[in-house]
């Protein structure tokens, strides 16, 4: 309630109480209630620049969280991208060179992912630097994980031919060198010929003798080419191994293949005989890359040791006369 006013009246020397006409007594209702609602607004403001309202705590609580996740997500992305720059650094410089394979361009693995307007959404958001930079990270690592998996589909094909390679390349000697009848008789190179004492001619293959109907064995994965008769040659063989590589087996006394058949590495193929030009029962055996003939004594890596290898090569330079 509010308080009556008095003033001291002299002349009566008493207290007259004051009365104040209603126009005044709104007119000052109304300057005490704007002076209170003015500083109410101001009282507002300040304590509003200082003190934060629970939903305001709540959404800052809220943003520090996310920003703590980006800080998170950020680190486990740099783990991952020094994870994939290993897997990365293996595939061009060891699978790839084990495989004879190019290496892919860096220029290649971490192309851009977009144009300067793909992050403009994000301009504009608290913290976009981070934001920004997250995400592009983000889609630069996943750009360069495709790619990293389109890589190894190639070394799988690469693994893949190079075992079908390994497998069709000769790789073993044509007959069994555990019969004791068996031998090798002639080298590759400048041999005396068995008909012509005299005279000297370039041998282009190894001849291995041994019994008539001693069993030749295909040396590497192939097709059959021909299997037939030539008066040089006799009955023989020849093998079509692909990757620019074929064999011969000449002077068979019989062969049970045909041509365009599929013949694996240990497969019997023949016999050995005595047909065509020959002076004795062998095999007549060669090697040839892109057709032209090449000392076969460097393709028995697969059934030899190094002892016997080195036997090998002892008996094919002391041999200097061939059989055909």
């Amino acid at each position: 309630m509010r308080k009556t006013g008095y003033r001291f009246n002299p002349e009566t020397l008493s207290y007259d109480k004051i009365e104040f006409p209603l126009r005044k007594k709104i007119r000052i209702f109304l300057q005490r209630s704007f002076s209170t609602l003015s500083l109410a607004i101001v009282i507002f403001f300040v304590v509003s620049s200082f003190v934060d309202s629970p939903k305001e705590k709540t959404l800052k609580r809220e943003n520090d969280e996310i920003l703590a996740q980006y800080n998170l997500l950020s680190s486990e992305i740099e783990k991952l991208d020094d994870i994939l720059k290993n897997l990365e650094s293996r595939d061009d410089n060891i699978y790839r060179v084990i495989f004879e394979s190019e290496p892919i361009d860096y220029t290649i693995r971490r192309a851009g992912t977009g144009g300067v307007d793909k992050y403009k959404n994000l301009k504009n958001l608290t913290n976009s630097n981070l934001i920004i930079n997250t995400s592009k990270k983000l889609d630069e690592l996943s750009k360069a994980m495709y790619i990293q998996s389109k890589s190894y589909d190639d070394i799988e094909k690469l693994v893949k031919n190079k075992e079908e390679m390994l497998a069709s390349i000769p790789a073993i000697i044509p007959i069994s060198m555990k019969d004791k009848k068996c031998r090798i008789s002639s080298g590759f190179g400048m041999r005396m010929d068995p008909f012509y004492k005299q005279q000297t001619k370039m041998h282009y293959g190894m001849d291995f003798a041994g019994p008539i109907g001693t069993p030749i064995y295909a040396t590497g994965n192939g097709t059959i080419e021909f299997a037939g008769y030539e008066k040089g040659y006799g009955k023989h063989v020849k093998i079509d191994h692909g990757f620019t590589y074929s064999t011969v087996y000449g002077h068979m006394n019989e062969f049970n293949v045909r041509k365009g058949q599929k013949v694996k590495r240990g497969e019997v193929i023949g016999y050995v005989g005595n047909t065509g030009k020959s002076k004795g029962p062998h095999v007549h055996y060669e090697v040839r890359k892109n057709d032209v003939p090449v000392d076969p004594i460097n393709f028995y890596y697969n059934d030899l040791s190094p002892d016997e290898f080195d036997q090998l090569v002892a008996d094919a330079n002391n041999n200097g006369q061939a059989l055909d």
